[in-house]
This record gives C-alpha cells, sequence and structure tokens, in this order.
C-alpha cells in the first residue's frame, strides 16, 4: 500500500515549475499565497487555507472559486502560522509524508519556524521534506536515504544538544560513530559519492541539506 502524499505550497518563494511536483492522488493544499500561486497556474487546490491577508481581495475571491474547499481564519486571533495551519490538516488528514513548498524565503522568522515544524511532522511519523530551488531539507532521527538530486552538497547538523552515533555511507567524507554538538560546522559541505548515501544516528535529530548554489 503507498503511503499518502500532501503538497503544501506556503507563501514563500515558490520556483517557475514547483506546480510540476505534483503527482496523481497527491493531496494539494495551499496556504495563503501558496493557494493563489496555484489558482494561477491552473491547478485547483483540494484545500485553501489562511487568513489571506497577503492576497487582494479579488484574489481571494478566486482562490476561493478555484478551491475545492476554503478554510479562512482571522488575522489577527489566530494561534498559527498559515503554514502550520496547512500542516495541521495534513496531519488530521493521516498523511504519511509531506512536501512543503515555498517555506523559505526573506522572512527569516518564517523560515526558521517552518524547519520546525519539520520536529511536528516528527512527531506524527510523517516524512517531511522542506524543498526549494536550492534546498531540500529533511530530519531524522533514526535513518535516512539522501538522493543524488542534482544538490551539490549535503550537510548535517544537529537539532538537539548533540547527535551521537552517526554512520555515513555513499559520502565523500564518510563518518564512523561520530557525534555533532550544537555550533559545530564538521558536518557542512560533504558530497554524494554514489546515486544515494545512508545516513544513520543512535540518538538526538539531525538536521540533513541538500544544496546548491
Amino acid at each position: 500500500m503507498s503511503i499518502r502524499r500532501a503538497i503544501i505550497f506556503s507563501g514563500g518563494v515558490l520556483s517557475s515549475d514547483d506546480w510540476s511536483e505534483i503527482r496523481d492522488g497527491d493531496l494539494i493544499i495551499g496556504a495563503d499565497r501558496g493557494a493563489l500561486y496555484l489558482v494561477e497556474h491552473g491547478i485547483r487546490p483540494d484545500i485553501a487555507v489562511g487568513d489571506f491577508d497577503s492576497v487582494l481581495p479579488e484574489q481571494r475571491d478566486k482562490v476561493e472559486a478555484c478551491s475545492k474547499r476554503l478554510l479562512s481564519c482571522d488575522p489577527v486571533h489566530k494561534d498559527l502560522t498559515d503554514t502550520e495551519l496547512a500542516l495541521e490538516l495534513a496531519i488530521e488528514e493521516q498523511i504519511g509524508e509531506v512536501l512543503l513548498l515555498g517555506a523559505t524565503g526573506t522572512r527569516m522568522d518564517h523560515t526558521l519556524a517552518n524547519l520546525q515544524m519539520l520536529l511536528r511532522a516528527m512527531q506524527h511519523h510523517i516524512h517531511c521534506i522542506i524543498q526549494d530551488a536550492h534546498n531540500r531539507i529533511m530530519l531524522t532521527g533514526t535513518e535516512a536515504v539522501v538522493e543524488d538530486r542534482g544538490y551539490t552538497y549535503t550537510s548535517l547538523l544537529p537539532m538537539t544538544n548533540e547527535v551521537t552515533g552517526i554512520n555515513l555511507e555513499g559520502f565523500m567524507y564518510p563518518l564512523m560513530n561520530a557525534t555533532l554538538k550544537m555550533g559545530q560546522s564538521r558536518g557542512v559541505s560533504n558530497r554524494l559519492t554514489a546515486a544515494a548515501g545512508k545516513v544513520s544516528i543512535e540518538s538526538g535529530i539531525l538536521l540533513i541539506i541538500q544544496s546548491k548554489d
């Protein structure tokens, strides 16, 4: 049985071809301007969610008309960002995998908040990936496969005070039973030497970032 996937289009920087990531059977969620992006590219979101304070009234009307379902909230009296609201919907739908697009951009606070949302997804056993034109980002608390998708570098950063028992296979700079502590840059700018590499850890939570300039 295949794992059901959701793609969340958020309001950050979206590439001109991000819509091409959509596969048959995906749950398509547009968060605020992400919903407008979908509609403008002829894609009907399964769910559009947010306070829609970053779009014009006529654009919001267009999103409502072109979405299967719209969930609007008050821009002042809400506790979650639009992207987090979208993730909560994916959790409610018992999604097993989430691809988060438009989650990075010029607002560093939103970018960092979205990175921390990976922890929320992990708590619900959801494999969540943040992707933009230059980066592909995920977390692991056990092991992960890093595929060669055209990114130049793979960097490992601890999301807990330390990550222990790190082992790498298929990388230029292998690690064996290594420990990374928060604040260290030892895990930055490694490279794959195979079609896919394997990262495994014993304890902690590790951020894996594939990147290119």
